[in-house]
């Protein structure tokens, strides 16, 4: 597919991001295996190659949807995640479930909608693989947030999943715009204008006022780092580590691997945020240790 030149631009922000995301998600999940946690105190890369998850699978379809049709179709977005669907990629239960009843026919608005009771997912799945999106959208950070909700529907349908969601597209869109002057509370305050009023809204407040913390650890303590996994325990976490390490990949990286937790989704929707922005870039070593992109990832464009 050839893309016209605004579409490319948007395509290579997104690109940029889903291969910083890629490397927070495989990198990020090599601290899983105790055998690494020595490496992680000391700050040591663990043996490569290192195998994304379905942080990474996820957010290639996201990115495919874009390339595709400029916009976030649900339906296509829904079959792109079933068809895709890895069940080794680490998928937790319920979302391995609704990707096989998808690919057999189901309906995902009845799928998503009737998980955990009735009340949708809260979990952090839908914020783990829509930086790209942000990325896309840097010109129009109202569209990303608009983007990153209808995104979220597919598979997550509580609130606070849907708002981790925007939080994150919104945060990547921003550092993404060369043309905008951030700096940490900049960004922080940024998302907590485009996003509504939830639980993940207010952990973000609590972050912006953890801005001078150094330790990783102790802000997590706080805030969360994804042990519950939800979009509220996640979320404002990731959108602090970003803040604090704007236009460093390598120390947003150790920052947010050493509070623990789900390492690899902090590390992969980090990632994405930092690596949307121009000076952002993983260490190209660290690019070298990923596993490489699916062959069906849009990577080119014509």
């Amino acid at each position: 597919m050839t893309l016209d030149h605004r579409d490319a631009d948007r395509h290579a922000r997104a690109l940029a991001s889903l291969r910083g995301l890629s490397v927070g998600d495989a990198l990020g999940s090599q601290f899983f295996v105790p055998a690494h946690y020595r490496s992680l105190k000391r700050r040591e890369l663990p043996p490569a190659p290192w195998q994304w998850t379905d942080d990474t699978e996820m957010a290639c379809s996201v990115l495919a949807e874009l390339t595709t049709h400029g916009r976030i179709d649900q339906d296509s977005l829904a079959r792109s995640f079933a068809d895709h669907h890895d069940f080794d990629r680490g998928y937790g239960p319920a979302v391995n479930r609704m990707l096989r009843l998808i690919r057999e026919g189901g309906d995902w608005r009845e799928l998503a909608s009737g998980l955990f009771n009735g009340q949708g997912s809260w979990g952090n799945g839908a914020a783990m693989r829509i930086a790209p999106l942000g990325a896309w959208y840097a010109d129009d950070p109202e569209q990303a947030i608009h983007q990153a909700e209808i995104s979220a529907y597919t598979t997550h349908q509580h609130r606070e999943a849907v708002v981790g969601a925007m939080a994150v597209a919104a945060a990547a869109a921003l550092v993404a715009d060369p043309t905008r002057d951030l700096g940490p509370e900049q960004l922080l305050d940024g998302v907590l204008e485009l996003i509504p009023r939830s639980a993940v809204q207010a952990g973000l407040r609590r972050a912006r006022d953890m801005l001078d913390y150094a330790d990783s650890g102790t802000v997590a303590a706080v805030l969360g780092c994804g042990r519950r996994t939800s979009a509220h325990d996640t979320v404002p976490f990731t959108l602090w580590a970003a803040a604090r390490h704007l236009g460093n990949y390598e120390r947003a990286f150790w920052a947010t691997a050493h509070a623990g937790g789900d390492v690899d989704t902090t590390c992969a929707i980090v990632g994405g945020i930092i690596a949307a922005g121009g000076a952002g870039a993983p260490p190209e070593a660290w690019l070298a240790g990923t596993e490489p992109l699916p062959s069906w990832a849009p990577v080119h464009t014509d």
